[in-house]
């Protein structure tokens, strides 16, 4: 019995330590959603393109080398040296803010006023554009991100070992450290959010888009700035799961994830993500752990799904989530 019981505590606090990987990328989607009523369905990518673009930074790759060899006939692919990580997070960070400013001026700015399901769409077509800019740019071989995270096979490094009644688990120190960045983001956000100017400009855009204009508020850039904040947010979301299974196109279906999280704890709320995210992740484990033997398994592939359904049912805007009264 007490192994048992220690065996859930364990699988339990992997559970919380996987909800806060599924939370850092719902963030994004929160941040946009709230600002401009905007279902971002690029964000997944976002994390993606980040990390690839972080990676081929800090490697020296020559962007765009393929294409380039390719006209050309030329075999360049590096410039010669590495950048250090702090150095190339910083370039990535200035990156996605480039990119931020071009999504607002190219697409965004010319779909004011349409309605959502047309920008949903776009960022849709967003995310397909943006996946093949990454693979063009910086080529669609798996990659290794190494910031510094622990990782790698080494005991007193990559594991902590807890012993309760006589029996001890593991943690990963990736995602102790994983927790304590998503922490640390919230606090930043809120702090943000609360506290400063273009926080304070950022919520009056939230709640009405015309009074915020009346009063002086450029929506333009207001929402640079919210997709600037989501590709950082991509960026730390695309550090950590890069760092733990390696950058490939696959990482932007985590974006599939954060959906449930989102119907959770509602599309309009930054604590929603995080205790969304948490309730997933322990819950997905738990149910593995408990009820997966019973029905052959791999129930942690559709268990937050079928969570999420019921929630539409029976609490549509999710624990955290603003209820919607239209008048008619």
């Amino acid at each position: 019995m007490p192994e048992q019981l220690v065996f859930a505590m364990e699988v339990t606090l992997n559970g919380l330590m996987a909800g806060v990987l599924y939370a850092l990328v719902a963030l994004g989607f929160v941040l946009i959603y709230k600002a401009s009523g905007i279902f971002n369905y690029a964000q997944g990518v976002m994390a993606l393109f980040a990390a690839m673009t972080l990676v081929g930074i800090m490697q020296g790759q020559v962007p765009f080398s393929h294409v380039i060899n390719a006209v050309f006939g030329g075999h360049v692919t590096h410039f010669g040296w590495n950048v250090p990580g702090v150095l190339a997070i910083a370039l990535t960070v200035a990156v996605m803010v480039l990119l931020a400013w071009l999504v607002q001026v190219l697409v965004m700015k010319h779909l004011v006023g349409q309605e959502p399901i047309i920008l949903f769409m776009a960022t849709i077509g967003l995310a397909y554009f943006l996946e093949g800019v990454a693979d063009l740019m910086w080529g669609s071989e798996i990659k290794t991100l190494d910031v510094g995270l622990p990782q790698g096979i080494n005991l007193w490094i990559d594991e902590t070992t807890f012993n309760i009644f006589g029996y001890g688990f593991f943690i990963d120190n990736l995602d102790i450290v994983a927790t304590v960045i998503a922490a640390l983001l919230v606090a930043g956000l809120v702090c943000f959010a609360q506290y400063t100017k273009q926080g304070r400009a950022m919520r009056a855009v939230a709640d009405d888009h015309q009074a915020a204009l009346s009063v002086g508020i450029s929506l333009n850039f207001i929402w640079v700035l919210v997709w600037s904040v989501a590709g950082f947010v991509a960026l730390v979301a695309g550090i950590v799961w890069g760092t733990k299974s390696g950058v490939q196109f696959s990482l932007s279906l985590i974006a599939l994830k954060a959906l449930p999280v989102l119907m959770l704890g509602g599309f309009t709320s930054i604590p929603g993500a995080i205790v969304g995210g948490l309730i997933i992740g322990v819950g997905e484990k738990l149910f593995e752990f408990a009820i997966g033997p019973m029905v052959g398994g791999a129930t942690e592939n559709w268990f937050a799904y079928v969570l999420a359904l019921l929630f539409l049912v029976f609490r549509p805007q999710g624990l955290f989530g603003e209820k919607i009264i239209e008048r008619v």
